[in-house]
């Protein structure tokens, strides 16, 4: 399962998988970036956590939504 991070940039919110050396999408606000979760996820099995500002987890998504652990505590 490939892991995936939203978080705050100087210029907006990116998208970013981890080890990549680029974002995978950008966006100016947060609410943005996550409307654009559901079609850029389709067809891909990830993980993606979202950070607040400060850089601390806020949420955890799996698509697809079957591919989230039914045992995982929280």
């Amino acid at each position: 399962m490939d892991n995936y991070h939203v978080s705050q940039t100087d210029n907006g919110w990116e998208l970013r998988k981890e080890g990549a050396a680029r974002a995978a999408r950008t966006a100016s606000t947060k609410a943005e970036l996550l409307a654009l979760l559901p079609g850029y996820m389709e067809g891909k099995t990830a993980s993606v956590k979202i950070h607040l500002r400060d850089g601390t987890i806020e949420e955890e998504r799996t698509y697809p939504r079957r591919a989230d652990p039914s045992e995982s505590p929280g």
